[in-house]
C-alpha cells in the first residue's frame, strides 16, 4: 500500500465568537479526519474547542492536554509537550488530515508553531499548512472603535509576558502598541500607559465575542488582575484631523 503523506493543518478560529471563523477555516475543520483542540491540565473546555463545536460534531474532536500554564517547572512542561506531540503524532500516523484548532491565528503567538516543529521531527513526511484567523487585536478594534493604524504609523505587538520593560519601550516609540497576555500584570501596564501619556486613548478587552465580554477604556484599569487573555490597544496621539498622517 503506498504511503500517503499526513497533513497537519493549523486552523485559526478567532478570539471566541464562532462567527469570526473564516469560511476557509470552517471548510478545513470539516474536511479534516480529526480536529485536535488544546486543553489545560485541568481539562476544562477551552475557547478553541467551544468554537470548533459550532462547526464539527463532538465525535471528531480530540482533546490533547498542553501545559499551557506551566511556567515554573521546565522539565514538567517539556514532558507535557513531548506527551502532547506523541499523541498528535499517533493521530497523524492513523489519519490523512489532522486539524489543530487554535484561538486567534496559528502564526501569532500560538501553541501550533511548537507543535508543528515537534511533529515534523516525529512524523517526517508531515505536510504542515495553516489557515489564518482573526486576531484579538482586530476584534478589539472592531468592538471599541479604536483604529489600529493610520497612514504611515507602525504597529507594535507585545506579549507582556516578556516583561513590562519591553512594553514601556514600545509605548515610548511611535505608532500603535498592542499588548497581549497582560492580565496578571494589569497594574504595571496601567502604570506604563500613564508614564508614557497614552492612557487617555487606550482600550482593553477580554473574552471578546463571548457572553462575558468586557471592553473598557484603559483609564478605568485600577491595577486589579484581569483575565490572562486580555488585549490592549494604545493608539498614538493623532493630531491633524482626518488623514493627518497620510
Amino acid at each position: 500500500m503506498p504511503h500517503v503523506m499526513s497533513r497537519l493543518i493549523g486552523v485559526g478560529v478567532g478570539p471566541g465568537d464562532p462567527e469570526l471563523v473564516t469560511v476557509k477555516g470552517v471548510n478545513a475543520l470539516r474536511a479534516a479526519d480529526v480536529v485536535v483542540v488544546p486543553v489545560m491540565d485541568g481539562g476544562e473546555r477551552g475557547r478553541a474547542e467551544a468554537t470548533v463545536l459550532h462547526y464539527v460534531p463532538a465525535g471528531k474532536v480530540v482533546r490533547v492536554v498542553f501545559a499551557l500554564n506551566e511556567r515554573t517547572d521546565r522539565a514538567r512542561r517539556e514532558a507535557a509537550w513531548d506527551a502532547a506531540g506523541e499523541r498528535v503524532a499517533g493521530l497523524l500516523r492513523e489519519h490523512g488530515a489532522v486539524a489543530f484548532a487554535t484561538i486567534g491565528d496559528p502564526n501569532v503567538y500560538s501553541t501550533f508553531t511548537y507543535l508543528a516543529q515537534t511533529l515534523v521531527a516525529l512524523v517526517p513526511d508531515t505536510v504542515v499548512e495553516t489557515v489564518p484567523g482573526i486576531t484579538a487585536m482586530q476584534e478589539l478594534a472592531a468592538r471599541s472603535g479604536a483604529v489600529l493604524t493610520e497612514g504611515t504609523e507602525p504597529l507594535t505587538l507585545v506579549p507582556v509576558t516578556a516583561g513590562a520593560a519591553v512594553l514601556k519601550d514600545a509605548l515610548a516609540g511611535p505608532g500603535t502598541v498592542v499588548a497581549y497576555k497582560f492580565g496578571r500584570q494589569a497594574g504595571e501596564v496601567a502604570e506604563a500607559l500613564r508614564e508614557t501619556g497614552r492612557i487617555g486613548d487606550a482600550v482593553w478587552g477580554s473574552a471578546l465575542g463571548l457572553p462575558e465580554e468586557s471592553v473598557r477604556p484603559a483609564a478605568e484599569l485600577d491595577g486589579a488582575p484581569l483575565p490572562y487573555l486580555s488585549t490592549l490597544i494604545a493608539p498614538p496621539r493623532r493630531d491633524g484631523g482626518r488623514g493627518g498622517k497620510l
